[in-house]
């Protein structure tokens, strides 16, 4: 009885020490492997799943940057962790309506608190979709509240980043930007 206490024990400060190990390793592991987490393809498979799964939309990836329309949405959802940095999602007015408005069966008029609502959830998921794709940002990369600003004129504006991935898309004669820019990698 007493040896298998101690062989309990033994096991256990095992495993306290390989986790120490490995999470030393994985601060390591998400620096060596930057082309892993910057791969484009994360960014555009996550577009995909999330309008298709959400939106039952298809978009395909524009060649072209999207026309600006007089009023924009822009909603940020902030990167904590082994990576830190920022998921943008921007789009015109009437693609804001029109996102909205596939999310939640309504229709919209104007750019109310549940279209900003549902531009702040859509980025929110998109940045969800796209950590999740590389296992060490899955587990070690919170997420900020998202933050939505509208309005007329305004360019957002980012330091000196470590990588960024900027993406145009459209679906449904709608066109957004998908933005990822991380400024730290531990």
């Amino acid at each position: 009885m007493l040896l298998n206490g101690v062989r309990s024990a033994a096991n256990a400060r095992g495993r306290m020490r390989g986790a120490e190990e490995r999470e030393r390793r994985m601060a390591i592991s998400l620096r060596e492997s930057v082309g892993q987490v910057s791969d484009p393809k994360h960014l555009e498979e996550s577009v995909d799943e999330v309008f298709r799964l959400m939106l039952g939309a298809e978009c395909r990836r524009a060649t072209e940057e999207p026309a600006r329309e007089a009023d924009s949405v822009t909603a940020v959802v902030g990167f904590g962790g082994l990576l830190s940095g920022a998921c943008v999602f921007t789009c015109g007015g009437q693609a804001s309506l029109k996102i909205a408005a596939q999310m939640t069966g309504m229709e919209f008029a104007e750019i109310d608190d549940t279209v900003k609502d549902a531009m702040g959830e859509i980025c929110n998921i998109l940045a969800g979709a796209w950590k999740g794709k590389v296992p060490e940002l899955a587990a070690h990369c919170g997420l900020s509240v998202p933050a939505v600003i509208t309005g007329r004129d305004y360019k957002l504006h980012v330091q000196a980043p470590e990588f960024q991935l900027r993406h145009a898309y459209r679906f449904d004669g709608a066109s957004f930007e998908v933005t990822i820019v991380c400024d730290g990698l531990q």
